[in-house]
């Protein structure tokens, strides 16, 4: 047998396509990142290290991600632009190479009352679609198994223009939901204790309402005093059965008092709207303490807890409700679908199976769901967003992660890192911020920055191999392989926390003790019920204070210095050494700049168009009136103590005690 050669062939010249093969990075300074230049390349599993604060989110997150997402948006139409969140461009001198960017954070998931596991991922609407074709008996469309749809029903006169001739006819109209209609598909109903609402001893206009950020002062007050439905003067115990009704259960009813058209509604109506469509665990320390003292909650004895209706229950595949079904384990849910066989519906079984087996291979089969969302840990609710990325068809796209691996169990490390390798096997680009040594290894380049956090960081002092990190001396090298040794001794602990049947979630009936007086450590691995034995019966206890992954919620005006109350002592110093008042010294109050009101930019509304920020030319970012700025404190002004760092300021701050002690505790 021939075969036909060619000789002195050359082999083709590389596609001019070919070369955009990196992510090009010059001249970034966002945050405390020093003309950061950099080169990352492409389809590429690239790790940033570094100590905490070193600028390694500044310029993955805040740099990359935030200029990929801000050129994605500006190809949308101006219209549609007026309805997405501005992005203001980072500061950066050139950003080239860059490829759709998808962030995979670690932000908890829904604070709504009614997301759970399955209906933040495709696989509740998948469930749905699935019993409306084969559940018997047949009871109509997907939405009729959706426990955020009401039945409804209605009918009435319309007119038509037909022919030149004006036309009624009576038309009807009946949708049908499966929302539980005595729980509104919140799987619980509520009773309230109407003494933590109000003193009924007192009037209105006395401050009768105990409600947190109700005041006669205000807009309330307003309201209260001229709707009409009852006399504020009054005190409530003696109002008649009609006025505390009005007062409590008036749904939304417009009034106008004095010209003015405003909205009244019942405190109860209120409450729900405003407190109890959201996350218990969501809430504020205040108003959560106020919902738990005033609010009872009990499981919807019509739904179950299922959140469904009686018809949605009631249509069955092989003696399974769409309920059963999401109450399943999904790993037990996937073996469950793996029997159904029905060749009208084959595609959608074959893609409900994949996003099943996805959250079984991610290390999430233990979940069901119709667990709330609103209890997932920041670790499990990053994995759940990833459910949705790895049967996607997408390639040549950049994955975000921020610590995937944060307060993983080790046995489930490896987990998560083979599923960042078949993001990046996929032909996608994969950047990782990340602390562990385990998800180090698997890098194919890495990024250290540092020296330091803060300002002693936002440089690049590492760039390559994870074996040219380990042996380039940087801070992360030198500790890439320290593992923690053993205590010779510990604490003698004093008393115990005694626990008795647990059984939140996957709890089942735990007895435990927990030794007071010492640190305790609760391991296992992820799903074994950590987070479900601390935050359902040790975090809501007298004297227990729970710090979380929460993110910190503020305005735009909230800094470090508002939210952990050191702004007040420094205002108080700056007051008594110039003998002034203290409002002098907040931007949010006497002293603010007045031609940005103290927040040092200016807010330019461009309508349609994405808004601009500027800074203030007035106070040029200072966020103070020019006067203000002339009173000293061992030489400084109060804007430029607010600016600096923590450790600087804790050295300036020895002329106020309790500054001091606030700012070595943080």
């Amino acid at each position: 047998m021939s075969r036909a050669t060619r000789k002195g062939t050359r082999s083709p010249a590389r596609h001019a396509a070919d070369s955009h093969d990196l992510i090009r990075v010059h001249g970034a300074r966002e945050n405390n990142l020093k003309d950061v230049n950099i080169e990352i390349p492409k389809r590429r599993l690239t790790v940033f290290t570094g100590v905490s604060g070193s600028g390694k989110s500044s310029l993955v997150f805040d740099t990359i991600a935030a200029e990929s997402q801000r050129l994605i948006n500006e190809t949308y139409s101006a219209f549609v632009q007026g309805f997405m969140p501005t992005l203001a461009r980072p500061d950066v001198d050139v950003l080239d190479g860059l490829t759709t960017a998808i962030i995979v954070g670690q932000e908890r998931m829904g604070a709504d009352a009614r997301s759970t596991v399955g209906t933040a991922t495709d696989a509740n609407a998948m469930l749905r679609i699935l019993f409306s074709r084969l559940g018997k008996p047949h009871i109509g469309s997907p939405q009729a198994f959706s426990f955020n749809v009401a039945s409804m029903s209605g009918a009435g006169a319309v007119t038509l223009e037909r022919g030149g001739n004006t036309v009624k006819e009576r038309r009807s109209f009946s949708v049908t939901g499966g929302m539980c209609p005595r729980c509104e598909g919140r799987g619980a109903v509520n009773d309230y204790d109407l003494t933590a609402l109000y003193d009924d001893s007192k009037s209105l206009n006395e401050g009768a309402l105990t409600i947190p950020g109700y005041s006669m002062d205000g807009w309330y007050g307003r309201i209260f005093r001229g709707c009409g439905f009852f006399d504020p003067d009054k005190p409530i115990h003696r109002y008649t059965k009609k006025e505390l009704d009005a007062l409590l259960y008036t749904e939304p009813t417009k009034i106008k008092v004095e010209g003015v058209n405003l909205t009244y509604a019942g405190l109860i109506p209120t409450i729900q709207k405003s407190m109890l469509s959201k996350d218990v665990d969501a809430m504020q320390p205040h108003i959560r303490a106020f919902v738990e003292r005033a609010v009872t909650f009990a499981t919807c004895p019509e739904c179950c807890g299922t959140r469904l209706s009686e018809p949605a229950r009631s249509s069955k595949i092989k003696r399974i409700c769409i309920a059963d079904a999401c109450a399943m384990q999904i790993s037990d849910l996937a073996e469950w679908v793996k029997g159904l066989e029905e060749p009208s519906v084959a595609p959608l079984l074959a893609a409900l199976q994949h996003s099943l087996d996805s959250f079984v291979e991610i290390g999430l089969g233990y979940l069901s769901l119709d667990r709330p969302s609103g209890t997932l840990s920041g670790g499990e609710a990053q994995r759940v967003k990833m459910v949705r990325h790895l049967g996607s068809s997408l390639t040549d796209v950049s994955y975000v992660f921020d610590e995937p691996t944060i307060g993983m169990h080790p046995h489930d490390i490896q987990r998560m890192n083979d599923l960042l390798l078949q993001l990046r096997d996929k032909g996608n680009t994969v950047l990782v911020v990340e602390h562990k040594p385990e998800a180090i290894a698997i890098a194919d380049h890495v990024v250290d920055l540092g020296p330091g956090a803060g300002a002693a960081g936002g440089e690049v002092v590492f760039e390559g191999t994870v074996d040219g990190l380990r042996e380039s001396g940087t801070l992360t090298g030198r500790h890439l392989d320290d593992r923690a040794t053993l205590k010779k001794t510990v604490r003698k602990p004093n008393g115990a926390l005694e626990i008795r049947g647990a059984s939140t979630h996957n709890l089942q009936k735990v007895d435990v003790d927990i030794p007071l007086a010492v640190l305790v450590v609760v391991t296992g691995v992820a799903g074994s019920g950590k987070s479900s034995l601390i935050h359902g019966s040790v975090a809501r206890r007298d004297g227990v204070v729970a710090i979380d992954q929460t993110p910190i919620r503020g305005s735009r005006r909230s800094n470090p210095a508002t939210y952990t109350g050191l702004l007040e002592p420094i205002r108080k110093a700056f007051a008594k050494e110039n003998g002034v008042k203290p409002a002098l010294f907040s931007a949010n109050s006497e002293g603010a700049c007045p031609n940005c009101n103290g927040a040092g930019v200016i807010y330019t509304d461009l309508a349609m168009m994405a808004g601009v920020a500027t800074p203030c030319g007035v106070c040029e970012g200072k966020r103070f009136e020019t006067s203000v700025l002339e009173y000293k404190f061992g030489g400084r002004d109060i804007s430029e103590v607010l600016a600096m760092p923590v450790t600087e300021a804790l050295a300036f701050s020895s002329r106020s005690p309790a500054s001091r002690a606030r700012a070595r505790a943080r």
